[in-house]
């Protein structure tokens, strides 16, 4: 989770991506926990590798990993010189059996592992495969080629930044052989090029198909992957216990964090408002509201605002960054 962003500004420029709260959690946080119920052993340890964030990010995430009973672990990866030298940033921890994740996205699937596999990938059809890694199988359901970002069709099956793999030392050893002999790819580092020379070698991958896919690249995609959250997890559509309700409507899902007040409001449906947020005379649907804002007299549809946020206006989209101030 090296990357800032850019795409996701303002709401990136405080936080890093995955620290982007969805249905009441941060993006990161709802993968690890995740991951962790599915691979039916204990993780001893969550290892984060990040850019220049900051003490507190950094103490967030050593929280998170605390959270599913592991020892958490920061790495930073100071040049962008792709993902095979990203997770070389954690090379300390990678050892035995290993989950590499890259945390921008989240994921409706079946993440049950199958530890004594060689290696597992989760994967999707995509209509557009050139922006993605991608593989083709053979007739056992095995991978047989992986593919960079093809500039001609070879496969639909893109390849969503999930992995599985029993061997860790061998992975390192693989990953090290590409930052040694400088073996690039379009300027880069690329862990598909390694995975290929492991596959080479005689390791077996198997393959998980993934439900839903949910990026959250954008503010458009982070308001779409928080209405699919509310919809199908659990723990997503809850309202505080101390959250006070005056003259309010709450339309479900929603997600209203604690300390919360909502006053003369009709909120939802899909909708999530962060811890401590004040929300007066509004008309909101299909939007987050993160924490500490203070949000009045709106109609709202199809928006993000961030942490800190004071907000009194008119309109029907919207995307504020932190510690912002609007009146009018």
């Amino acid at each position: 989770m090296a990357g800032r962003g850019t795409r996701l500004r303002p709401h990136s420029l405080t936080v890093p991506k995955p620290l982007v709260p969805v249905a009441g959690k941060p993006i990161v946080q709802r993968l690890v926990e995740d991951l962790a119920k599915a691979c039916g052993k204990v993780i001893t340890e969550v290892a984060f590798i990040i850019g220049d964030f900051g003490h507190k990010v950094e103490q967030d995430l050593m929280q998170l990993a605390e959270a599913v009973g592991a020892k958490g672990s920061i790495y930073h990866q100071k040049e962008k010189l792709g993902t095979a030298h990203a997770i070389m940033c954690a090379k300390e921890s990678i050892d035995g059996p290993v989950i590499v994740a890259f945390a921008d996205t989240l994921f409706q699937a079946d993440f049950s592992l199958d530890t004594d596999a060689d290696g597992a990938i989760w994967v999707q059809r995509v209509p557009d495969p050139s922006a993605y890694g991608v593989i083709k199988l053979d007739d056992n359901g095995v991978v047989k080629e992986f593919i960079e970002k093809p500039k001609v069709f070879v496969s639909d099956l893109a390849i969503v930044g999930i992995y599985y793999f029993k061997d860790g030392d061998f992975l390192k050893q693989e990953l090290q052989y590409l930052l040694d002999n400088d073996i690039k790819e379009r300027g880069e580092f690329q862990l598909t090029n390694a995975l290929e020379n492991m596959k080479q070698k005689g390791v077996k991958f198997k393959t998980h198909p993934i439900q839903e896919w949910l990026d959250c690249g954008n503010k458009n995609a982070v308001v779409h992957a928080n209405k699919r959250v509310l919809e199908i997890k659990e723990d997503a559509a809850t309202i505080a216990k101390d959250v006070v309700l005056e003259n309010a409507t709450i339309i479900p899902p929603c997600h209203i964090g604690a300390g919360s007040i909502i006053k003369n409001s009709i909120i939802g449906p899909h909708v999530s408002i962060g811890k401590h947020s004040c929300v007066e005379q509004a008309v909101i649907v299909n939007s987050v509201i993160q924490n500490h804002s203070h949000v009045k007299k709106v109609v709202l549809e199809n928006s993000m605002i961030g942490n800190h946020v004071e907000y009194a206006a008119q309109s029907t989209q919207l995307s504020l960054g932190d510690f912002s101030k609007f009146s009018q």
